[in-house]
């Protein structure tokens, strides 16, 4: 059976302002975060029916079947392997949306571009509202802030090395319900505009190399302040990281903490520039 195979990076997002549009071509999000060395490896292949498996379990996955049916109307099979988690801040659902387009556009041979496939992608992943900014990560890779308003795939690389991120996830965070919440979309606005000057001011005063513990240490301010930071096991995790003279932060939108030093029960990965790609 034919097959084709793609993968995309896992994004930890650090901060993030809504950008809302009618059109979701030019609704998404302005922000910081990183591209991780994990992701999404999709497996492709024609089918009777459309089918997404998630580490060999079928699932239903809105976001992954939107991208088959915007880009053909054969039937797909979508096998998903990956060894983060789903829900919990990795932006899984963008990875999938885009290393799923990669691969139907290299089996179909249907000429798309890149930067086509990454807006479909990201348009899907605004349809199911499961994200605003993953695929933009994911279709560039490593640490990137986006600045430009109405344009979703637009992004600067920060001059940050690659290095080990530590990580430990609790639980997830439906995008869906803080989407819908218009009190808690104004108040993550606000902190993200305050957020995003702090990282503006780095930029000017680091034009080589950015200290990534400064980027947390915003992001842990916009954690705060947007009220995000609610989970008693996050802030316990984040405040035992400080009392060791470490830098911490929450994931988004995840019940989740990342740091770059190591702290009982997390996992390592590598802060990683490598981006969506066909294998």
């Amino acid at each position: 059976m034919e097959q084709t195979e793609a993968f995309a990076p896992g994004n930890i997002s650090c901060m993030f302002k809504i950008i809302p549009h009618r059109d979701p071509t030019k609704m998404h999000s302005l922000g910081m975060g990183f591209t991780v060395k994990e992701g999404a490896v999709v497996t492709v292949s024609e089918d009777n029916q459309t089918t997404v498996l998630f580490n060999s379990s079928e699932i239903c996955f809105p976001t992954v079947v939107s991208i088959v049916q915007k880009l053909t109307p054969q039937p797909m099979r979508v096998e998903i392997v990956s060894p983060l988690p789903l829900g919990c801040g990795f932006g899984l659902s963008g990875a999938s949306a885009l290393a799923t387009a990669y691969a139907v556009n290299e089996l179909l041979e249907l000429g798309r571009s890149e930067e086509q496939l990454a807006m479909t992608a990201h348009v899907a992943e605004v349809e199911n509202l499961t994200g605003l900014g993953d695929v933009c990560a994911q279709y560039h890779g490593g640490c990137l802030v986006k600045l430009q308003e109405g344009h979703p795939l637009a992004a600067e690389r920060l001059p940050v090395p690659e290095q080990p991120v530590y990580y430990r996830y609790f639980g997830p965070i439906q995008t869906k319900e803080v989407l819908r919440d218009a009190e808690q979309k104004e108040r993550i606005n606000r902190a993200a505009d305050a957020a995003l000057r702090g990282i503006e001011e780095l930029m000017k005063s680091n034009s080589n190399s950015i200290n990534f513990n400064e980027c947390i240490k915003i992001s842990k301010s916009f954690a705060l302040n947007s009220g995000l930071l609610r989970d008693r096991r996050v802030q316990h995790v984040i405040q035992e990281i400080e009392n060791e003279n470490g830098y911490a932060s929450m994931i988004m939108l995840g019940n989740a903490v990342f740091s770059t030093q190591p702290f009982e029960g997390a996992k390592e990965t590598m802060l990683s520039i490598q981006k969506g790609r066909v294998l």
